[in-house]
């Protein structure tokens, strides 16, 4: 067979380098979920606190399919970014964020009713 010199089909770990960031972009503060009354029954789930070092708007789009609820990100003038979630989300987004590592169960604030 004849060399082609096609290169991109080699293997590659896009998750290789996870394990040195990590520790550099290890979440240092608390992270507080909380949630808002709307009208009637319905609310709104906020998550305030996430370092910055995070894309907010990937975590959202995994959230929002997760959870199948809608959400945003939100620039909030005395918090900075904050996440919205449709509805009351706060023990699956606290177990969302301790499973996929970002920040231990004593980092996240729950508040709310």
């Amino acid at each position: 067979m004849t060399d082609t010199g096609i290169t991109n089909l080699e293997k590659k770990d896009p998750f290789a380098d996870v394990g040195d960031e990590q520790e550099e972009t290890a979440q240092k503060e608390d992270i507080h979920i909380r949630i808002q009354q709307r009208n009637g029954r319905k609310s709104l789930t906020t998550i305030q606190g996430i370092s910055q070092n995070y894309d907010l708007k990937r975590i959202i789009k995994v959230v929002k399919k997760e959870f199948h609820c809608n959400g945003t990100v939100v620039e909030h003038a005395e918090y900075g970014e904050v996440l919205q979630l449709q509805g009351d989300q706060r023990k699956k987004m606290k177990q969302f964020l301790t499973q996929i590592g970002l920040a231990s169960s004593d980092q996240i604030k729950v508040h709310g009713f």
